[in-house]
């Protein structure tokens, strides 16, 4: 199979490998397991040939190493999708699959449902935000997120390869936290927008959003593009003006406040965080980092210190633990959820950025700490 195979061609082997893979995978031994894939057909995994062929190279090293487990006829694949495979047809298909995968699980009790994700972080982050508000199934799934996109700072791990040892290799379950947003008021009152790996609000959250309203129209990755245009058209769209941030510990004890001109705010779901198809943004155990506001000509310099995570030195990043954060302001600004955009406007402010108790089970290798 080469990258001028056919769309279908491409999805019947990704699902009759994985269905192979799953059969000897060492997730949960013992536990009747039902897996399901919701792959997204249109990710830069399946769509760009370079990276489709190292994807079918790793899917076909990773049914070589699963054949010597043994294998496992507790592990079968969901009766809601036929082969295991459940394809996207646009925004809300995943989370329209898992709520069919919830009511499967409610009528078999018994098994634990493994639900494999195939595509970019947006196709995770449906899955998770569907799965996150049923507490009473939260012991009864594991999600594996895939690196099937461009960016892949959600997935569970950057190479496929890596992905799929968490299934043919010894691994365990560990349950994720999410960070929520919540807004005192507004239109957007009562909505907690939901993020498994970092939210924020401000300058980068502008560079989703017009990435995400010009995927399709440029080839390749546009996230650098607009990287790269945000940074002399942000002040022009968006008034960068003094807001009031306040951070609280776990134990309710406060760890900063302050009162500044911020292009950026984000919070992750813990430290060593990614995103913008692998920008350093949460080089270490630190949670948050703000970027004060700084000319353009800096602006232009400061980028390239998110790759390698060097920013954390400079005057205008200030970088802490938090689990509670609030931030008030007076003009609208966006924020971004794992590279989903919402707009918040002065009647939402103030806002709450926070971690979430531990809610959905992912996989770990046994020595991977994250």
């Amino acid at each position: 199979m080469g990258g001028r195979q056919k769309r279908g061609e491409k999805l019947a082997f990704f699902a009759e490998a994985l269905e192979g893979i799953c059969s000897r995978c060492l997730v949960l031994p013992g536990t009747p397991l039902r897996c399901a894939i919701i792959a997204n057909p249109g990710a830069g995994g399946f769509t760009i040939p370079f990276r489709w062929r190292r994807h079918e190279a790793a899917l076909k090293q990773a049914l070589a190493d699963a054949g010597k487990n043994r294998e496992r006829p507790e592990v079968r694949a969901a009766a809601s999708f036929p082969g295991a495979l459940a394809v996207t047809a646009g925004a809300g298909s995943a989370a329209a699959f898992t709520r069919t995968l919830l009511a499967e699980a409610a009528r078999d009790a018994g098994s634990v449902f493994l639900v494999i994700t195939a595509g970019g972080d947006g196709t995770a982050l449906e899955v998770m935000e569907t799965l996150f508000p049923e507490r009473a199934f939260h012991s009864r799934f594991v999600v594996l997120r895939l690196p099937m996109g461009t960016g892949n700072d959600g997935a569970d791990a950057l190479k496929l390869e890596d992905a799929l040892r968490l299934l043919t290799g010894p691994t365990k379950t560990e349950t994720a936290r999410a960070v929520r947003l919540v807004a005192a008021s507004g239109k957007n009152r009562g909505r907690p927008f939901l993020a498994f790996n970092i939210l924020s609000v401000g300058l980068d959250a502008f560079v989703t959003h017009m990435t995400n309203r010009m995927k399709g129209k440029f080839p390749g990755d546009s996230y650098k593009l607009w990287v790269d245009i945000a940074s002399l058209l942000y002040d022009r769209i968006y008034r960068v003006a003094p807001m009031e941030l306040a951070a609280w510990d776990k134990n309710g004890n406060e760890t900063m406040r302050l009162r500044e001109k911020l292009l950026l705010c984000a919070v992750g779901a813990g430290g060593h965080r990614t995103y913008g198809a692998q920008k350093r943004i949460l080089p270490d155990d630190r949670n948050v980092c703000t970027i004060k506001q700084m000319p353009l000509l800096r602006k232009i310099a400061f980028r390239e210190l998110f790759d390698a995570g060097t920013h954390v030195d400079k005057p205008e990043a200030v970088l802490f633990n938090a689990e509670r954060v609030t931030l008030g302001g007076i003009h609208p600004v966006l924020a971004q959820m794992d590279g989903e955009a919402v707009l918040l406007t002065p009647e939402d402010f103030p806002v709450t950025i926070e971690l979430t108790e531990p809610a959905i089970q992912i996989l770990r290798g046994l020595t991977a700490a994250r």
